[in-house]
């Protein structure tokens, strides 16, 4: 037993590397439990859960480590056009009580916000991702500028960001590509304010919102405020039941960020649609499986191994593991 293990490199209890490659490839699509039925399927085996979480978290850490932004402003050129987009989802969190007596019941189940970017030339379908769970808007803001970085971004580069009315997009966008960059809010995100305000106060009110999406689009945004202010709540009406005065609210705050009829006649984005299908395709896929939660410095570490498999550098960091190893 001792000349095969030193002969194979594996030891009881281990797993080879071509094991821990396998098993992080199942267990970064599929939940821990269903790896076992992979390998069953595939390779006539099984191994305990708990060693395949243990096996893919820990490649997940090393690929987290490894992760570099770039923050530095680029001196060449650069591409003519990006596109970038960045949104949050959110994801099951358990928290555990260290101090509780029966860890089982010193659980705290809720849910919280993980954040997505996005970025690609506007003539190109490669996509460049990023994103984080922990660290804040200010390391979303640096990962946004890092996708942009690597789809090309250069000092003649005009950066065009689509995303919810979220203040702190608008602010990175602004203290990351300054003059460079343009944020546009999402233009579904911006009519479903204006669908609930026309539900309260119009007969028609599907007929009523594609007249102020018309309007919109062609930068009238202040005849569409116009539409909306005889119908305000007063002010002792509650704010859940105000959709009036939330749609004209959220529309009057960000007149500077609706020129949809400008991004349009440069044939850009005007809804997030890329984001939305990045959520569901990185993040939800795995991160959001029925029954399973996650602790807290687990979805980080899960996050970087979907992000690698996304970005197409799975097979670049497997054969940098492999060098390693010999």
């Amino acid at each position: 037993m001792r000349e095969f293990s030193k002969r194979f490199g594996v030891s009881c209890r281990g797993a080879s590397l071509r094991l821990q490659r396998v098993v992080t490839d199942f267990g970064a699509d599929v939940s821990f439990s269903r790896v076992n039925d992979k390998l069953c399927e595939h390779y006539g085996f099984e191994i305990s859960v708990s060693r395949i979480r243990e096996v893919v978290l820990s490649h997940g850490q090393r690929i987290l480590d490894q992760q570099t932004l770039r923050d530095d402003w680029p001196l060449d050129k650069g591409v003519e056009q990006v596109i970038a987009q960045t949104d949050g989802s959110m994801v099951p969190v358990v928290e555990t009580d260290p101090e509780a007596a029966d860890r089982r019941k010193g659980k705290v189940l809720k849910w919280q916000e993980i954040r997505l970017c996005l970025a690609h030339r506007a003539d190109s379908l490669q996509i460049h991702y990023g994103g984080n769970f922990s660290g804040g808007v200010e390391q979303t803001g640096q990962w946004l500028y890092d996708c942009v970085r690597r789809a090309g971004f250069g000092r003649s580069t005009s950066v065009h960001v689509v995303g919810d009315g979220a203040g702190w997009i608008h602010r990175q966008v602004e203290q990351r590509f300054g003059a460079n960059g343009t944020f546009l809010v999402d233009f579904m995100h911006l009519s479903e304010y204006l669908s609930e305000a026309g539900k309260s106060f119009c007969a028609d009110a599907k007929r009523w919102l594609k007249c102020q999406q018309a309007r919109l689009k062609d930068n009238q945004a202040k005849q569409v405020l116009l539409e909306l202010k005889p119908h305000l709540e007063s002010s002792e009406v509650d704010e859940d039941n105000a959709p009036v005065r939330k749609a004209y609210r959220y529309l009057h705050n960000r007149q500077d960020q609706v020129d949809y009829r400008g991004a349009r006649a440069h044939k850009l984005p005007i809804g997030s649609g890329e984001i939305e299908s990045g959520h569901r395709y990185v993040i939800q896929a795995r991160l959001k499986l029925a029954g399973s939660w996650w602790s807290p410095d687990s979805i980080d570490r899960m996050l970087a191994l979907r992000l690698c498999r996304a970005n197409q550098e799975w097979h670049d960091y497997w054969d940098c593991v492999t060098r390693r190893a010999v």
